[in-house]
C-alpha cells in the first residue's frame, strides 16, 4: 500500500531528526553548556526549526526539570519538529555515538580486570576534579550572580556535606525552592509568546503521571519481588530522576547506588566517568558503560542498553509532560523566583561533590594538585577540547606513577 503524502512527510522528517541528531552527538564535546551553543547553531541558525525566543524559552524549561538539559532540549526540537516519535529521534542520535564508545571501554575494563594501580586511571581520576571545578565556576558566575543566592549556594554545599544521600539532595533542591519562592521575586513578570508543540495536554498529564508512579512504583516493587533486574533499572531511573543542573550532579547519586552493593568497583566507577569526559554527547551515557561493567547480565551491552534507557527514561517522560504546559508556568513570577533558589542550590551540591568523592579519591600526593591544575587550566584558559585534555592528563598519571 502507498503512504499518503503526510506519511511520507512524517518519514522524511523523522530520517532528518535522526541525521542531525546523530551528527551532533558524533561531534558535540564539552558537556551541556557547549551542547547548547551547537543546538543553537543547527538547529536556530542554520536549519531554522526554530526561533531565537523559542529556543530560549526550551533552555529554560529544560533547565527547571531534572535530568540532562542538553538532551532535554533536543529532546524538545525532535518533538517539535517530528511528534513523540521525533523526539525519541533525536534522543537516539544525540546519544547512541557516546553509548556504544562506553560500552566498548567497559568491555576493555572488565578483560583487564584489576585497574586500582595504573597510572592513568589516577589521572582520569584528576581530570574529573578540573572538569567537576570548572563546572562549578561558569555555573556560579551564571546561576549566583547576587550575594542571597550565593549565600543560598554555600548553605546548600554545607547541609549536602552533612546529609551525605540522595534524600538528603532532593530535601535541599525542595528547601531552596521554597526559599527562592519566599524570597526572589524581586525580578518580576516576563510576558512572552506562546509556542505550539504536537503534544496535547492529555499526552503531557499521561507522561507526568507516569513519571510520578515510576519513581514511586519501582522501589515497592523491587522491594517486593526481590527482582534483581527490577532493582538495577529503579536505581538508574531513581538517578535520571533526581539530577538537578547537569550530569556531573549525577556522580555521588549514581556512585552510592552501583558501589556499595558491589555491582561495581570504585575503581571502575571512576575509570568510566574519566572515560565519560572524552567522548561527546550527554554525561549520562556514563550509565551505558555502568551497565555493561556491572557482571550479573547475561550478555554485556545489553544490561549497558538496560540502563541507559532506564536513565533517561524520566528526562522524556518529564519534558514530554511538561511543554503542554510550560507556557502559562513560565509567567508566574513565583514559578520563576522559585527557579532561582533552585539554581542557586545545584550549584551548592556541586561545590559539595567537588570535594567529596571526586577532590578525595583523586588528589593524594602534590604532583595530583599540579597536574588537577595544569588540566583546570587547558579547560578554562587554553579551552582545549575536554577530550584532548583527557588524554594529556591519562599520560601525565602514567608518568606520575613511574617517577
Amino acid at each position: 500500500m502507498e503512504m499518503e503524502p503526510s506519511q511520507r512527510g512524517l518519514l522524511a522528517r523523522l530520517y532528518e531528526v535522526l541525521l542531525v541528531a546523530g551528527k551532533l552527538g558524533l561531534t558535540s564535546f564539552g558537556g551541556p553548556v557547549a551542547h547548547l551553543g551547537y543546538f543553537r547553531e543547527e538547529y536556530v541558525v542554520r536549519r531554522k526549526w526554530v526561533d531565537e525566543a523559542t529556543y530560549v524559552d526550551l533552555v529554560a524549561l529544560c533547565q527547571f526539570l531534572p535530568g540532562p538539559a542538553s538532551s532535554q532540549v533536543g529532546i524538545a526540537l525532535g518533538v517539535k519538529r517530528a511528534g513523540l516519535i521525533g523526539g525519541l529521534a533525536a534522543w537516539i542520535g544525540f546519544t547512541l555515538p557516546s553509548a556504544l564508545a562506553l560500552i566498548l571501554f567497559a568491555y576493555g575494563v572488565t578483560v583487564f580486570g584489576n585497574i586500582a594501580d595504573v597510572g592513568w586511571l589516577h589521572g582520569l581520576k584528576v581530570v574529573a576534579v578540573a572538569v567537576v571545578a570548572l563546572a562549578v565556576w561558569g555555573m556560579a558566575r551564571s546561576l549566583c550572580p547576587d550575594r542571597a543566592r550565593a549565600s543560598l549556594a554555600i548553605a546548600s554545599a554545607i547541609a549536602a556535606l552533612a546529609w551525605r544521600s540522595a534524600v538528603g539532595q532532593v530535601v535541599i533542591i525542595v528547601i531552596a525552592g521554597f526559599i527562592g519562592w519566599r524570597l526572589l521575586r524581586q525580578e518580576g513578570r516576563i510576558m512572552a509568546p506562546a509556542h505550539r508543540f504536537p503534544v496535547g495536554r492529555r499526552v503531557g498529564t499521561v507522561c507526568l503521571a507516569l513519571f510520578g508512579a515510576l519513581l514511586i512504583g519501582l522501589p515497592l516493587a523491587a522491594r517486593a519481588t526481590g527482582n534483581w533486574s527490577l532493582a538495577v533499572f529503579d536505581s538508574f531511573y531513581r538517578a535520571g530522576s533526581l539530577v538537578f543542573g547537569g550530569g556531573h550532579v549525577i556522580l555521588p547519586l549514581l556512585q552510592a547506588e552501583v558501589v556499595p552493593p558491589g555491582w561495581v568497583t570504585n575503581d571502575q566507577f571512576i575509570a568510566g566517568y574519566g572515560a565519560t569526559q572524552a567522548v561527546p554527547g550527554p554525561l549520562l551515557t556514563f550509565a551505558a558503560y555502568l551497565g555493561t561493567t556491572i557482571g550479573q547480565f547475561p550478555v554485556p551491552w545489553l544490561g549497558g542498553m538496560f540502563t541507559l534507557a532506564a536513565i533517561f527514561l524520566p528526562a522524556y517522560l518529564l519534558v514530554v509532560g511538561a511543554l503542554p504546559f510550560w507556557d502559562g508556568l513560565r509567567n508566574v513570577s513565583g514559578f520563576r523566583a522559585a527557579l532561582q533558589g533552585i539554581n542557586a542550590a545545584v550549584v551548592g551540591l556541586l561545590l559539595s561533590a567537588l570535594y567529596d568523592p571526586v577532590w578525595t579519591s583523586a588528589i593524594l600526593a602534590p604532583a595530583d594538585i599540579a597536574l588537577g591544575m595544569a588540566a583546570f587550566a587547558l579547560l578554562a584558559f587554553w579551552k582545549r577540547p575536554p577530550w584532548l585534555v583527557v588524554i594529556v592528563s591519562a599520560v601525565g598519571g602514567a608518568l606520575i606513577a613511574m617517577i
